[in-house]
Order: structure tokens, then sequence, then C-alpha cells
């Protein structure tokens, strides 16, 4: 019988889940021992979380300055209908592209891209203007990157609205 996420999101799945959000490289044995699983049960907690999209992979964080990439910038693309799938297609062939959003709002999309130097950052811009109109910000410096989830599903930090006096 197939578990559903409901089932798998329970105290052991959510401090899994924390646990490998700070380090996924961690031994089966040391992640069952710190969430109170043996590591066989944590191997199939984690099997399961993969086989209905909870985990959707593990991946390493590289340094993209230490590969030579110095600028990364966000550039917000409007394009008309006739221009949408063309740029939809184009973006997936950009190696500079590293995130693409389908936005609501006056922008369709939303690039976050990086190139090493302003000039290769200029070509990409040109290279996207026959797509649409697309206006650029450059990043920096990144305050927050990669914030781990909240494995309670809520959101603890934020504040509630003082009551208004009457």
């Amino acid at each position: 019988m197939a578990m559903d996420s409901t089932t798998l999101l329970d105290v052991y799945g959510r401090k899994l889940l924390d646990e490998l959000q700070n380090n996924a490289r961690l031994s089966l044995a040391e992640l069952g021992r710190r969430i109170g699983l043996s590591p066989t049960a944590t191997a199939e907690r984690l099997r399961q979380m993969e086989e209905i999209g909870i985990l959707r992979g593990f991946t390493a964080e590289v340094d993209r300055e230490a590969l030579g990439l110095e600028v990364m910038a966000f550039i917000r693309m409007s394009c008309g209908g006739q221009n949408y799938h063309r740029l939809l297609e184009y973006v997936q062939t950009l190696e500079e592209v590293r995130e693409c959003h389908h936005l609501t709002g006056g922008d369709d999309f939303l690039l976050k891209v990086t190139t090493t130097n302003m000039a290769n950052l200029e070509a990409l811009i040109e290279a996207l203007l026959p797509y649409g109109n697309p206006v650029t910000s450059l990043v920096l410096s990144s305050p927050v990157e990669h914030r781990k989830y909240a494995v309670t599903g809520k959101l603890t930090t934020v504040t509630q609205r003082p009551s208004r006096r009457r």
C-alpha cells in the first residue's frame, strides 16, 4: 500500500526533512539516530518520500564565483503573446539562466541569470530583446540564500499585526 504525504510527514518525517536540510550527507545510521528510527526504517522513509515527490533530489551547493560566474542578475521579461512560447523554449537553451519563473502582474517571467562579466550580461540581454522587453536588476549581495523550509508547515517568525485601537 502506497503512503501519502500526510502519513510520511509525521514527527519522524518532519525531523528527517529538517536533518536533511541541515546536512544531506549524513549516513543513514546517523540520520536514524537523530530522528529516532533504525537505519532500515530511515532508508525506507527516504525511499517513500522520494517516490511520492516530497524529496526531489540531493544536490551539491557550488560557489558560482569559484566557477568564474562573477555577475548575478534578475531579468524581468514582458513578452507579447506570439513570443511567449518562443521565449520559454529559448530560455531552456541558455546556460546563463539558473531559474525561470512564470509570474502574475505586469511581467511574464523572472529569470535568475549568472555570467562571467558585464559584457556577457549585456550580450544575454541583447539576445533576449527579440522575445520581449527585458528589465535587469544586478545582485549586489545576497543576505539570505537557500533558506531551509520550515518542516512544521507553518511560518513561525511572522508576527501578528498589532490590533487597531478604536
